[in-house]
């Protein structure tokens, strides 16, 4: 009972067309049933989705910046820097050829070629606002070092050398200076 290509041919042909059958009567019965949901709450086509061409979208959630990103700095020329990492060297060339890094602040329109006391030292700007950051810090009030030169400030976690020498059965006054 071998079938030919062309049996099994006429075969798919059949059940496809009985398949196409089975499902133009199901999809008849879904759409009755969505007239009757539809008549029953009244619904529109708007509700359904259907009022415009468009899809219903869903509104966007719009992302605040937290001012961490962006450009911080730029030269008007398509040139930009975030003011994190190192400087770029349009920036530094500015820099030297004695521009002042506020004439690149994005939002500042100051635009002076007189030069900051801290460039004719010959220092940028960046060293200052360094030294103005470590000032800022918060100083340890204890210290604590063991015989062996090591030493923990109190901040963060504690070392491996203490967390060794408080199991040990030491005090964490034995080590504070």
């Amino acid at each position: 009972m071998a079938q030919t290509y062309k049996q099994i041919q006429k075969q798919i042909e059949q059940l496809q067309r009985q398949a196409e059958a089975l499902r133009s009567s199901e999809v008849k019965g879904v759409v009755d049933r969505i007239k009757v949901a539809i008549a029953h709450y009244g619904l529109t086509a708007e509700q359904l989705g259907l009022g415009t061409n468009k899809p219903a979208a869903r509104p966007r959630k719009i992302k605040k910046a937290s001012g961490k990103s962006g450009a911080k700095f730029s030269d008007g020329n398509g040139n930009a820097w975030s003011g994190r990492g190192p400087r770029p060297g349009w920036l530094r060339e500015a820099l030297t050829s004695g521009r002042s890094i506020e004439e690149f602040r994005v939002g500042s329109h100051k635009k002076s070629t007189a030069i900051s006391s801290e460039m004719e030292l010959g220092e940028t700007a960046a060293p200052a606002t360094r030294r103005a950051r470590k000032k800022a810090k918060r100083a340890a009030s204890k210290t604590y070092r063991d015989d062996a030169g090591n030493s923990w400030s109190g901040f963060g976690p504690k070392p491996r050398w203490l967390k060794a020498q408080l199991d040990a059965g030491k005090s964490l006054e034995d080590f504070a200076q």
